[in-house]
Order: C-alpha cells, then structure tokens, then sequence
C-alpha cells in the first residue's frame, strides 16, 4: 500500500492523462503556487514586522520590546517617556480602537505615532504605516492602503504583511500584475510557509490569466487546425450527421473542375443530360472530404444567405459552428451551435450534436451547471444516441463526477458496441477512481478493463495511449514506452501522443534532453501542436531559461483553442516573468538549472 500511496499523492490532480493544467507536477515544479510553478527555497520562516492590534499579529521583535518596557516600568514611571515610547503608547491605544471597529479614532491613533515616532526607528514606523494601511483597508480606502503600504516597504523591504496588504488592495483594483508580484515576494520571504499567502498567490494567478485572456482574446485571430486535429475530432461522434460517411459522399458524387455536381442519370428534354450546380452546403462538405477546412466556413456563410430557400440552414449552421469552434472561434461556434440546437424543425441528431458541442464550449468557461443542462437536453432530445452519453461522461469525468462518467460511459457502450473511445474512458475513469481512492481493486479493474480494450481494438491509439499512462502512472516506464511506441505506430501524425511520451522518459530519468528531442518531433509532425509548445515553456522555467520559457508560452497562447486554456497559458507565462523580477528585487540569483 506505501507503494501505491506513493504515487497516488503525486497524482491527486489528474484528470486527463497527464492534465496539461497540472503538468508542473511532472517536471519539479512545486505545488507551492498552484500553477504558477514558481521556484520553491526549502527555507524556514523568516520573521517580518506585524502589526499589534491585539488579533495575535504581533512578531517577536515588538514582543520582545514590550517585555523589555514592561520588566523596566518602574524605572521608566520615573522618567520623562521618549518620542519612541509616546510613539508606542499612541499606536496601542490605535490597537484598540482598531479592535473595536472604531477605525478613524484608531487612523488618528496611528497617524499621531507616525508624526511622534524617531523616523530613524524604521521598524517601529514601518508597523505604524502598516497598521493604518490596515485600518484603511477596513474602510475599503484601497489607495491609501497602497500609499501607507509602500511607506511601510520603504522603510522595510521584507516587511511581508505589508506586501501582502498591498497585494490585496491592487487585487481589488484590479490591478492584477502588481498585486501577483507582491504576494510572490511575501510568500518568497515567508519561505512558502504561510498558507493564506499561498492561496492568495493562486487565486490572482489565476485571475490574472482569465484577464489577460479576456482582453487577448477580443482580437484573437481564427488558427487553421490540422488535417489530424479535424479528423480526430470528428472522430469522437459516432453520429454526427453533417459529418457521417463523408467517404460515401466522395465516392457518389462527382464534381468537374468548375464545381459543377453531375448527375449523368438526369435526363432532361430532347434527352439532354442536365448538369445541377451544387449548393454552397454541397460544396462546404466536398471541402471537408478533401480536407481544404479554409473553404468551410465561407460556403457555409454564402448558404446561410439564403436561408429563405436553403434546405441546409440547420446542417450549415452546425458545420460552421463546428469549423469555428475547432479554429478557436467559441463566441461565434457557440451562437451557431445553440441556433441550430433550439431549431424545432431540425432533425434530432443534429441538434443534440449541436446541443452536444454547445456544451462542451460551455465547460471552457466555467459554467459547468448550465453546459450539463445542454447535456440533459441532448439525451430527452435523442435518448437512443450514444454521442450524448459518451461525451456527458467526458464532461463529468473532467468535473470529477467520477461515478456518474462511467454510468454514461456504459450507456454509450450499450448503444454502440463497436466505439472503442467509450470503452477507453470508461477504463480511465475507473484509474482515476483508483487513484483518487487509493483503491487497488479499481487500479486492477481498470488494467484489465485497457487490456481487453486493447485486444478487442488493437487499432485504437486512444486506447494504448491511455493505457501508457496508466502504466507510467505505476512507474511501470518499460511497459508503458511499449505502448506509446505502438500508438505511434498506429497513428503517426498524432503530435501530442509524443508529448505525452516525452513526460513520461521525464518522469522515468529526470534527464531533459530526451524530452525536449521528443518535443521538437512533436511540432516537426504538427507545426500547431499547442500542447508541445506549453510543456516546453513548463520545463524552460524548470530550468532557469526564462526568456525563451516565454517565447514558448506566447506561441502557445497564439495556437489556443479556448479563452479558458489562454487564460491558463497567460497564467504561467506571467508565473515566469514574475519569477524573474521578484528574484531582481530581491537580489535572489536564480537557479541555472532545476530539472538536469
């Protein structure tokens, strides 16, 4: 059991295979920031200022005084009391007032220490400027935080409460950059020791990458997908029905080089054979056949001209919502998609397609109540359709809703027998089941479940892919290299199945040079694989390489398909350009090199 523990705890966050949002993990990256992957020291706490406002914010060095004041108050009850110390009693009795709620009695409290107060006392003024910044912050006063805040740091630059202050208070602003490089400096000093900074830190992160995404993605300009990326795609629908048996729409029907559709056996009068120029729609699916993707969306608009006297409104509607949600286009994919779903006349299929694709767009963004509610619209709509239910499982399974995948999974599995993709996610559902639970009867449930899957289609890379996974996931690396080498073999053009096997030599060695080999094959197949381009930027900030870690985080923002995987993209990319200059003001030298 220790062994499987073992690994289980490296694995809490997988979701799909090695999880692309996760894959820090795999590469020495510490979980210290979430998906910043920002260097972690192995250092202790380090002490800072605190305020003293009687909520158990004081540090040691104020403590220290106090006792000190306190064993010498005889004495000092003889004495004429120094600017220091009316500077002191000024700020305490700013501390209760605090404490009360009464924040502009404590403001005067704490602005009269700062006027009495030795200002070569930098300490002492530091905590003053610190604790009306507090008070300030109460009063939702979010520039005079920053203002006292910045006093507090110029007089002490490790001061992490103050930095942690002002980071919230440039959150709330929205100020986001400002706000990531202060709390990544105060969880530094604090050597990663404070929980509450640390989750702060993930939080503006995060935030921070959804913004940039937002505003990136105003202007984002359609990327053309490949030929593999299309096809396996469609692959996913066993019913799609814009997109079914395009073989038999290429062999029965024969065009001529002006795009002319003839029908030989159409005989008009005088028996002359009359030639029928095809629809835009016609002419849209041709394209698809021939893989010429440009064309698709063009043809489709010049269908949808004339939707008074079209017969294809509803099958354009899905097939350029389809080619735009594949070019990253998800506003206008997601208008077309929900159009042709709530199209009452429309064949079934099609819309619970259309409902089906809406959905999945629907996850990227984070509205997953109202993407499954499309799910359950699909399956009332087209209850006999095995799409719906393999892809609600999918949409599940990402949400963690484990148990609940794999009953759509058998349901999928039940109406199509012959679709290998169900049975790969069933088998990788009940893995993750086991990992999550450290079940080891479920770990044996799921090998045996990927093998038989194996057997009965040995042509399926998903399923040997996957199965790899699982494989490296046990540390079994011998095994699982056999299996990422046959899925090559069975579909060569498949770019990130060599990613995936370049993590997995990462994980096996720690040694980098054959990841990266792996990586440059990855993007010599597929030019566009965004995934490559992501782990490469991951490993580069492992190894200190910062500027060309985001050389490779920008090209990938620039092949993303979603707002959400930019927004995770723009999330490491300001990770490592904040890890650069965190480290310059603090005078810290990086690491040259953290993966070998």
């Amino acid at each position: 059991m220790a062994t499987f523990t073992k690994y289980t705890d490296q694995l809490k966050e997988l979701t799909e295979g090695w999880s692309k949002w996760d894959i820090a993990l795999y590469v020495g990256a510490p979980i210290a920031l979430g998906v910043a992957g920002l260097w972690f020291y192995s250092r202790g706490k380090h002490s800072s200022n605190e305020d003293d406002k009687g909520q158990g914010e004081g540090v040691s060095s104020e403590n220290t005084l106090q006792k000190s004041l306190a064993k010498d108050s005889k004495t000092k009850e003889h004495q004429p009391q120094s600017r220091q110390d009316l500077a002191q009693a000024a700020k305490n009795k700013g501390n209760k007032f605090f404490k009360d709620g009464n924040y502009d009695e404590a403001i005067a409290c704490y602005t009269e220490a700062i006027k009495t107060c030795p200002p070569d006392i930098k300490s002492d003024m530091s905590t003053f400027y610190q604790n009306r910044a507090a008070a300030f912050e109460n009063q939702k006063k979010f520039e005079n935080v920053i203002q006292d805040c910045t006093s507090a740091l110029h007089l002490n630059s490790k001061y992490s409460k103050a930095l942690a202050r002002r980071s919230k208070a440039y959150e709330v602003l929205e100020k986001y950059r400002e706000a990531l490089e202060d709390i990544t400096k105060a969880c530094l000093i604090e050597g990663f020791q404070n929980s509450a900074y640390l989750q702060a830190a993930d939080r503006v992160l995060k935030t921070l990458g959804k913004f940039k995404a937002s505003e990136e993605y105003k202007t984002k300009k359609p990327t053309r997908p490949s030929e593999f990326y299309v096809e396996n795609y469609l692959a996913g629908f066993v019913n799609d029905p814009v997109a079914l048996n395009f073989t038999h729409i290429q062999n029965s029907t024969k065009f001529d080089e002006l795009g002319v559709k003839i029908k030989p056996d159409y005989i008009g009068e005088n028996g002359a054979v009359i030639q029928e120029k095809p629809s835009a729609f016609d002419r849209a699916k041709e394209c698809l056949v021939k893989h010429e993707y440009d064309k698709i969306i063009g043809l489709c608009d010049e269908e949808l001209k004339n939707e008074a006297t079209s017969n294809h409104v509803s099958e354009a509607l899905l097939l350029r919502g389809t080619m735009r949600l594949l070019q990253g286009v998800t506003n206008d994919a997601l208008a077309d998609l929900e159009r042709a779903a709530n199209m009452e006349q429309a064949d079934k299929t099609l819309r619970a397609t259309a409902f089906i694709r809406a959905g999945s767009l629907r996850i990227q963004r984070e509205t997953s109540e109202e993407a499954l509610a499309y799910f359950d619209k699909a399956e009332k709509l087209d209850p006999e359709n095995s799409d719906v239910y393999h892809h609600h499982g999918q949409q599940l399974l990402q949400l963690e809703k484990i148990d609940e995948a794999i009953a759509k999974f058998d349901k999928s599995i039940k109406l199509s027998p012959n679709f290998p993709t169900s049975y790969v996610q069933k088998y990788y559902a009940i893995h993750r089941k086991a990992i999550v639970s450290e079940n080891l009867s479920c770990l044996s449930d799921a090998k045996t479940g990927f093998e038989k899957t194996i057997e009965k289609f040995p042509d399926c890379s998903d399923a040997l892919i996957l199965y790899a996974q699982a494989l490296s996931d046990q540390g079994k690396f011998e095994e699982a290299e056999k299996y990422f080498k046959k899925a090559q073999d069975v579909q060569p053009r498949n770019a990130n199945n060599v990613v995936h096997r370049g993590l997995m030599m990462l994980q096996w060695d720690g040694k980098v040079d054959k990841t990266l080999e792996l990586l440059n094959e990855a993007l010599r197949i597929d030019p566009t694989c965004q995934y490559a381009y992501e782990i490469r930027g991951t490993i580069e900030v492992q190894r200190g390489n910062l500027p060309e870690a985001v050389k490779a985080f920008k090209k990938a923002i620039e092949l993303s398909n979603s707002e959400g995987e930019m927004a995770h993209l723009f999330s490491l990319m300001e990770a490592a350009e904040v890890q650069v200059k965190v480290a310059r003001d603090l005078n810290i030298q990086l690491p040259s090199s953290i993966v070998s």
